[in-house]
């Protein structure tokens, strides 16, 4: 299915890939609230399978400058995760758990550090997800931390992962505190065939 699997997916398969942003979204809410200490709301609005050319684009403009955290999935269906939030969002976020104004022109090792918690977090969330519809077992690394223009990050992250895969899942999720929304993009980059394995776990008859 790889080679035509953009064309390929249905109204079906999208729905179930939806279905495990939705939990996965639950799930981080949850893990939020107790990490943030304040209620916080996720919601999946999208789930698109796009060329990680599109990616850039897609998450906002390529000279936009953006933070991202890039982990390495292990197990039955391996790839990497990347989780892309815009400086506003990031300083929102930043600034719920430290009740300081953020200068997003350079961010402290601290700051670094709960940013690291909360892609480990959400990452963790979606993987748990995934987990559990489909009987898997999929581990995530140790989060990398990435401050740039979003074409540089998305290149720079993706070029390597390029070699061996040409598509990503990009589910797009809002972060909801009080009155302010905050947009963050989660981008599944699976490995050759790993995709394959999750639709045919989820019970899709994939040729």
């Amino acid at each position: 299915m790889t080679d035509n699997l953009i064309n390929n997916l249905t109204d079906d398969h999208k729905d179930a890939l939806k279905e495990i942003g939705n939990i996965g979204a639950g799930n981080a809410a949850t893990a939020f609230a107790q990490f943030l200490n304040c209620k916080i709301e996720m919601t999946v609005p999208s789930v698109e399978i796009l060329p990680l050319s599109e990616v850039p684009e897609i998450t906002g403009g390529v000279e936009d400058r953006v933070v991202g955290i890039l982990l390495k999935v292990m197990g039955e269906a391996p790839g990497s995760i990347l989780f892309v939030l815009s400086e506003e969002s990031t300083a929102h976020l930043l600034n719920i758990i430290t009740q300081q104004d953020i200068d997003v022109s350079r961010f402290s090792e601290v700051e670094i550090s709960a940013i690291k918690e909360i892609g480990n977090i959400l990452s963790g969330s979606y993987l748990s997800a995934l987990n559990k519809m489909t009987g898997f077992n999929l581990v995530q690394s140790v989060p990398g931390f990435s401050h740039d223009m979003a074409g540089a990050i998305l290149s720079s992250s993706m070029i390597p992962l390029g070699e061996s895969s040409d598509y990503a899942l990009l589910i797009e999720t809002k972060f909801l505190d009080g009155g302010n929304e905050i947009e963050g993009y989660f981008i599944l980059i699976p490995d050759p065939g790993s995709l394959d394995k999750i639709l045919k776990a989820l019970g899709f008859d994939v040729k």
